[in-house]
C-alpha cells in the first residue's frame, strides 16, 4: 500500500494536530537518530528530514533539531513534534 507523504515547511507544523490516538510503526533506531540529529543541529547547524504523522496523515519536514526531550522534539524557532508521532529521521 502506497502512502503519500506531504512535504511541509517548519512554519506549518503549529497548524498540525496530534489528537488522534493512532499507533504508528517507528524506526527501531529512532531515539539514536533523534540524538544524532540534535548533535548535527547544534554543532553543525545541519538539517534533517523528519517523517511524522499528524491527524491528517503523513508529513515530512526538513529542518534543524535543537532539543530532544522525553516526549517531544524541539525544532529551530520553538516548534515541537511529539516523539510518539515520528516515524523516522533521515540524516
Amino acid at each position: 500500500m502506497f502512502l503519500e507523504i506531504q512535504e511541509i515547511q517548519k512554519e506549518q507544523i503549529p497548524l498540525c494536530t496530534f489528537e488522534k490516538m493512532s499507533a504508528i510503526e517507528q524506526d527501531s533506531n529512532l531515539l539514536l537518530k533523534l540524538r544524532n540529529a540534535m548533535i548535527l543541529g547544534n554543532r553543525h547547524r545541519s538539517k534533517v528530514s523528519i517523517v511524522f504523522c499528524d491527524d491528517e496523515g503523513l508529513k515530512k519536514v526538513t529542518t534543524t533539531v535543537w532539543a530532544v526531550g522525553e516526549t517531544f522534539i524541539t525544532l529551530k524557532g520553538g516548534v515541537w513534534i511529539p516523539i510518539s508521532k515520528i516515524l523516522d529521521i533521515i540524516i
